[in-house]
């Protein structure tokens, strides 16, 4: 199955384009682009007289106008149509051609298309010398797609010794980072390869992945002869699933189509109808299809390795009816068959490593240690900048424990101020009490605020009538003794309303007798008192701060959070903890 489909991969390197159905009446009006579409078009679907028409003409036209190039690709259209002698004559002189041209295309391009006739032919170990030369140009041009189509044709190789592991290996590499090498159809012919490798190597729930997705492209695409593919790898699924009789329906449809085709193609759907048949222990049906494919190698004298098969079946099937004389035609048709296999697979399986593996694994070995260099350097690189982010970790760290260490300073003189007496939230609030920790603020900022009070008071004095201005005064004392700051949404609005006089009033009493404005005023209330409460009582330091929040009055914990540490210096935790220090000490 793999050179099956690797006949078809040919056509991939010569730019195998999708169809166009129209009949040849006048070519002078076609451009060499267009030729060629029509002449794979052709080829593909076996219109021999067609498509050698129009490679003729090609090969004239482009040596009409003395174009090299063209003229080279003219050769290479008409090998396709020739026997094996012809056909390297016509590639030779594709050679001769093209061996001045400057570029990135030749010679690459030349040993490929050798190494594919030769394949064509079952001539593996000339196919090989070739593909290896082909891809040894290719990598020294940089030639990422002939280097591609090389990699590919190896790999057939590979898996026609029995290496589809690395075959796989290749072409799930090709499927899955296109990098703009192949295009979509190109991509299904690497997929029907992979497939094929798959169910050698019996990953059939991948081969069955692939084998649908490659259905639903042939069917998109309306492609017949995709389709027989697919069928036929199908088939082949169900062969290796043990469902012999769906695999015996789809297989002989598959024969029918591709004996129309190319008889020697058809040779791989002999071979598992054979197969099915013996799994379904009918001998004769399975000798049968056997003695068919023998008859169609000799036709073509073109083997794959899984004809040994079937002479040891054929042999061991007439010796069970003792018919000698078959019996000794097998034998003697095996050991030619194996003489041939064993040629190419002895040549094979000692020049691939040498010519190909060796050489691959010492690029792979330079590109590791390239890789490692890289990879030191990156290595290097990240130290770097791990040290500097330790580095900038370390001085916040000591910048958050030199802040801690202050907050909790500050958290411990406020607790001994609380110690040496009890002090109520009333006396925190007048300005003589508040611990010394509260006040450092420059002279000229005291001296501002002096002069500022002096002259708002002045002010006030002449605004607002003494009368209600002492009234106001009372009122904010039973305010605080009754601790009815604690309250939710307190505004000057409301406590305006509250003691009946207005926002005005209200706000400059405040501002002249307290020294701040209305929400300084009440955010200090409600932080004098919880310093005062945290010491006094041990539940209350249980809260959670969003519990202690919203006893206090405020909306949420935030609001709460940024009063404390405006008013304190500190943070409500590291006091708390302070607390719990000073009582277990």
């Amino acid at each position: 199955m793999m050179k099956y489909i690797f006949l078809i991969i040919i056509f991939l390197f010569n730019n195998l384009i999708s169809a166009q159905k129209n009949k040849i009446d006048s070519l002078y009006e076609f451009n060499y682009s267009q030729l060629k579409n029509k002449f794979y078009d052709y080829y593909d679907h076996n219109q021999t007289l067609q498509s050698e028409r129009i490679g003729k003409y090609y090969l004239q036209k482009a040596k009409k106008e003395k174009n090299t190039l063209e003229i080279a690709e003219g050769y290479n259209l008409i090998h396709f149509n020739e026997n094996f002698p012809t056909a390297l004559k016509y590639i030779d002189s594709l050679a001769l051609i093209t061996k001045d041209i400057k570029g990135n295309l030749y010679p690459a391009r030349t040993y490929l298309i050798k190494g594919n006739l030769y394949y064509k032919y079952d001539n593996l170990k000339a196919a090989l010398d070739n593909y290896v030369l082909g891809l040894k140009y290719a990598k020294e041009q940089n030639d990422e797609k002939q280097t591609a189509y090389a990699n590919m044709n190896i790999a057939y190789i590979n898996s026609y010794i029995g290496k589809n592991v690395e075959a796989a290996k290749i072409f799930r590499g090709y499927l899955y980072n296109r990098n703009n090498i192949t295009d979509e159809y190109q991509q299904n012919q690497i997929r029907i390869a992979l497939i094929s490798c798959y169910l050698e190597i019996n990953k059939l729930d991948s081969a069955n992945i692939l084998i649908q997705e490659g259905q639903a492209f042939a069917n998109t695409n309306k492609n017949s002869y995709d389709l027989t593919l697919y069928s036929f790898l199908s088939g082949k699924y169900d062969l290796k699933q043990k469902k012999y009789g769906t695999a015996i329906t789809k297989l002989t449809t598959v024969y029918n189509d591709l004996i129309k085709i190319n008889e020697n193609n058809a040779n791989y759907a002999l071979y598992d109808l054979g197969k099915a048949y013996d799994g379904l222990k009918n001998k004769e049906k399975a000798a049968q299809y056997f003695i068919l494919l023998d008859s169609n190698v000799q036709k073509t004298e073109i083997t794959f390795p899984k004809l040994r098969e079937i002479y040891t079946y054929l042999i061991d099937y007439y010796k069970e009816k003792n018919d000698k004389e078959k019996q000794l035609y097998y034998i003697e048709r095996f050991l030619k068959v194996d003489k041939k296999l064993d040629e190419q697979f002895q040549y094979l399986s000692t020049e691939l490593p040498k010519k190909y593996d060796t050489p691959n694994l010492l690029q792979e070995k330079e590109n590791i240690i390239n890789d490692l260099n890289n990879r030191k350097t990156i290595l290097h690189v990240s130290i770097v900048i791990l040290l500097i982010i330790l580095l900038l970790i370390l001085y916040l760290y000591y910048k958050a424990k030199k802040t801690e260490k202050k907050h909790r300073k500050i958290a411990q003189e406020l607790i001994q101020q609380f110690e040496k007496k009890d002090i109520t939230p009333t006396d925190i609030n007048n300005e003589t009490s508040i611990p010394q920790i509260l006040k450092q603020v420059e002279v000229e900022e005291l001296e501002i605020e002096e002069t500022e009070t002096v002259e708002a008071e002045e002010k006030t004095a002449k605004i607002i009538p003494e009368d209600v201005k002492i009234s106001i005064l009372k009122e904010l004392k039973t305010f605080e003794a009754k601790e009815l700051y604690l309250k939710k949404g307190i505004t000057l609005v409301n406590l305006a309303k509250k003691i009946k006089t207005n926002t005005a009033y209200l706000s400059e009493t405040i501002n002249n007798s307290k020294g701040k404005n209305f929400n300084s005023y009440l955010n200090d209330l409600r932080i004098d008192y919880v310093l005062k409460r945290l010491i006094e009582d041990k539940k209350f330091r249980s809260y959670k701060l969003p519990a202690i929040a919203e006893e206090l009055g405020y909306n949420n914990v935030q609001a709460f959070s940024v009063a404390f540490k405006k008013k304190t210096g500190t943070t409500t935790s590291i006091y708390i903890k302070e607390i719990e220090k000073s009582i277990t000490s």
